[in-house]
């Protein structure tokens, strides 16, 4: 593709040299810069790319898009200014790989807690309808049966459209994808057409970036004010802001419900540690998942597919064969007679969705052992929720190590027990290295009991000091009971 006709989506300012150059590659990174690249100079919240374009030169580049032209140029190399290079980057990223969301129908998923739940689902459930799909979650991004390892729940905008390029050259009809609130504030998404947005719910989370909750509830809300009207807007009514979100969208709106009068509405007749027995729009189903918090993500996923055309009977006929998402509600049976669950909850309202489910089966029969943390260098306010939570929710809990990141895992742990009063302190335990940790749970654990690992879920490795060392709680689990046997 020529620089003339990348630059006609976006607003140019002025132009320094020729626009007759073939363009070989994108990016914003200076060190992924190859021969005959475009480079855009960001300015991001760790780094500013206007100080890489040099580097970028060096690498390759043979354009460099910036908000501010460098003083000293290179001859032979074309210089675009703009006035918002971050709003730029998703548009020329979106024309360089032809424009992929024209050519398949995405659908975008926003909201605190259960974003990847949903998203995977559809993407199950549209490959068992027989069409090629994509997803980007944070778990694993897949084109069709292909995986893709990640690190971001929404990549940057480049190769995020170099993703959806290639599962549209590979034939993909649907697309379904995590939209998180930083990918939507920093315009990662833009010049992307979606058929849909899903919401989930929101509470307190990622504050260390937004700042205020009113913030991160804006960034979410932006997602569904920039809608098309042919798309749809499907809403969780039983969240207080789920209207708030869609007030100004174009899009059409539809709600899902376990309380209320909706479009799709829900109700939990039976549940166990097998599944539940659900009633959908007056048809009775049964899942293999657990909790009204699962109970809600099931009827997100019934209406997307209903609002992408699918019939009723054949959505729930898929629905009854579908199973959870790897690190989501993971029960293990121990030799012993307890159940271990491994769940990546890690706010304190997911924490809350999660030991309310384990209640709603268990109904006082047996105990609930709760293994918890928090991320390091992460929203630090919510630590002290976090374990009022769990203790007010448990009748044993264990705090311990998470990903401690570039913080010490005892000031975490500290930060935790802060928010808990003598009384709370007596039911409570604290042990640093997170492997003992879930081995004293499982100890602890008696025939007719319930351990919660939480905060990890899918994740194999524990990030301390800016290394990711192998860490996986459903092996440290397996591991105990095989000592048990």
């Amino acid at each position: 593709m020529r620089i003339a006709e990348i630059l006609k989506a976006i607003r140019v300012a002025s132009i320094v040299g020729t626009t007759d150059k073939e363009l070989k590659g994108i990016e914003m990174d200076s060190r992924r810069v190859r021969e005959g690249g475009l480079f855009v100079a960001v300015r991001g919240t760790q780094a500013d790319g206007h100080a890489f374009i040099g580097k970028a030169i060096e690498n390759g580049a043979v354009a460099v898009v910036c908000e501010q032209l460098p003083e000293t140029r290179v001859e032979g190399v074309t210089y675009i200014q703009t006035a918002d290079t971050e709003e730029a980057v998703g548009r020329l990223a979106t024309a360089f790989y032809g424009d992929p969301t024209s050519k398949l129908d995405l659908v975008g998923v926003t909201g605190t807690n259960g974003k990847t739940t949903i998203a995977t689902l559809l993407y199950n459930m549209f490959r068992r309808f027989g069409y090629k799909v994509g997803l980007l979650s944070t778990v694993c991004n897949y084109i069709d049966g292909e995986a893709i390892p990640t690190d971001h729940t929404t990549p940057d905008p480049i190769t995020l459209n170099r993703l959806l390029g290639r599962m549209a050259d590979e034939g993909c009809k649907y697309a379904f994808m995590e939209v998180s609130s930083h990918s939507i504030d920093q315009k990662r998404i833009g010049g992307l057409r979606f058929v849909g947005g899903i919401f989930t719910n929101i509470t307190r989370d990622h504050l260390d970036y937004h700042k205020t909750f009113e913030n991160y509830l804006k960034a979410k809300k932006a997602f569904f004010d920039g809608l098309p009207k042919e798309a749809f807007a499907l809403t969780n009514a039983d969240d207080k802001n789920g209207m708030v979100m869609v007030q100004n969208t174009r899009a059409k709106v539809a709600s899902y419900s376990l309380r209320t009068l909706c479009d799709f509405k829900g109700k939990v007749l039976e549940d166990g540690f097998e599944g539940m027995l659900l009633d959908i729009n007056n048809r009775e189903v049964n899942v293999q998942f657990i909790g009204r918090f699962n109970a809600s993500n099931l009827l997100a996923v019934y209406g997307a597919a209903c609002l992408l055309g699918k019939q009723p009977e054949e959505v729930l006929l898929v629905l009854s064969t579908l199973r959870p998402v790897n690190g989501r509600f993971d029960a293990l049976r121990s030799p012993k007679g307890y159940t271990a669950i491994v769940d990546y909850a890690h706010t304190p309202d997911a924490l809350v969705n999660v030991l309310d489910a384990i209640h709603e089966v268990l109904r006082g029969r047996g105990k609930v052992i709760t293994v918890v943390g928090a991320g390091g260098n992460r929203d630090k306010g919510k630590r002290p929720i976090m374990a009022q939570e769990s203790v007010k929710n448990s009748d044993r809990v264990i705090i311990t190590s998470d990903n401690p990141r570039f913080e010490e895992p005892q000031d975490i742990i500290n930060d935790m027990l802060a928010g808990l009063g003598k009384d709370d302190l007596r039911k409570v335990l604290s042990i640093v290295d997170r492997r003992e940790a879930i081995r004293t749970a499982c100890l602890l654990a008696e025939a007719g009991d319930v351990i919660l690992i939480a905060g990890k879920g899918h994740e194999d490795y524990q990030e301390v000091k800016g290394v990711k060392h192998h860490f996986d709680d459903k092996e440290v689990v397996r591991e105990q009971f095989e000592n048990e046997q």
